[in-house]
């Protein structure tokens, strides 16, 4: 992109400017809303992608070191190999579904309470300099 282009519009900021000012991300990150919601997303990620894992390499080292386990036939040439690999499949969209789930259930409503904490500290802290412009679009919030 030509700096032409960046003159009419059609690019990001340069770095370092603030896209946001109207946010008070430090006091964002500090918040007990954002805090939480972090809280709440590892609780969920990281036990999910290390049960994930123990299950993919678990798989992978049964198919190693049992040959004869996973090549057991349980109907009709369908083996226990087959069924591991095509649970790998099925526990994906099963995880992915459940991340959704508590996503819309938990992480979406306070991820909107932290974005609300976050604009109402930017808009005091622009209240007390005098600098900055409300959010166009939203009301002005008052404690």
């Amino acid at each position: 992109m030509s700096d032409s282009d960046r003159a009419a519009g059609g690019a990001e900021p340069a770095e370092g400017v603030d896209r946001h000012p109207e946010i008070d991300w430090i006091a964002a990150e500090r918040s007990p809303e954002f805090r939480e919601l972090v809280k709440r997303r590892n609780a969920f990620v990281i036990p999910a992608t290390i049960f994930f894992f123990a299950w993919f390499f678990g798989f992978i080292l049964l198919c190693g070191y049992a040959e004869d386990f996973m090549g057991e036939s349980i109907y009709e040439g369908f083996t226990v190999g087959y069924l591991i690999a095509l649970s790998n499949f099925v526990m994906v969209w099963v995880i992915g579904a459940l991340y959704l789930r508590q996503a819309r259930r938990v992480f979406d409503p306070l991820a909107k309470k932290a974005a609300e904490t976050a604009l109402e500290a930017g808009r005091r802290a622009a209240g007390a300099q005098g600098d900055r412009p409300p959010l166009a679009g939203h009301e002005e919030v008052t404690p």
